[in-house]
């Protein structure tokens, strides 16, 4: 592989990670079960590695993706139309822009909250990574930090709230921008 290829594939992959959850988001919501959905999205990331060299522009990668995933997932359920439960062409259509406009509402919300985190103390950003680990119990890790659990859950209730605030504000400014 040349330096030229490896820095293509290298562009792909790093594009396809950032948006791989909301893409796989989006193709659950237009086919009917989890296992379809894996399905789709093998033929997904086929076709956007086959398909990468035609796109213009990086900064449109997620919409370009969307646009190949819908395409995917509608023949996908085209190639199943005896089932009585798939959705006609323009039913799919609408599900797909309602769905597409969600995960933008969605990343936007990422983007705001990831910046809010950022603006916590470190004492308040570690509180909140340690809590929401998985399997994290907090009277256990009230005891660790010396806390009774009561507070720990109030000091989260306020960490939360300041994060909702904070995220509300960052994505008024946005719209108003």
């Amino acid at each position: 592989m040349t330096d030229s290829e490896q820095q293509r594939h290298d562009l792909f992959l790093r594009l396809y990670v950032e948006h791989e959850e909301s893409l796989r988001g989006f193709v659950r919501s237009l086919v009917p079960t989890l296992e379809d959905s894996r399905e789709v999205m093998q033929d997904v990331a086929a076709v956007l590695w086959r398909k990468f060299e035609d796109i213009t522009s990086m900064d449109d990668f997620r919409r370009w993706a969307f646009g190949v995933a819908r395409f995917v997932s509608m023949e996908f359920l085209r190639t199943r139309r005896r089932d009585r439960h798939v959705f006609g062409d323009e039913a799919l259509r609408l599900l797909a822009v309602a769905s597409e406009e969600s995960e933008d509402a969605f990343e936007a919300e990422r983007r705001a909250l990831n910046d809010c985190l950022r603006k916590l103390t470190d004492d308040q950003r570690t509180l909140v990574e340690e809590a929401y680990k998985p399997g994290v119990r907090i009277d256990e890790l009230a005891a660790r930090a010396g806390r009774s659990a009561m507070a720990l859950y109030k000091s989260l209730h306020r960490i939360r709230i300041a994060l909702m605030n904070c995220t509300q504000q960052v994505l008024a400014q946005e719209e108003r921008t």
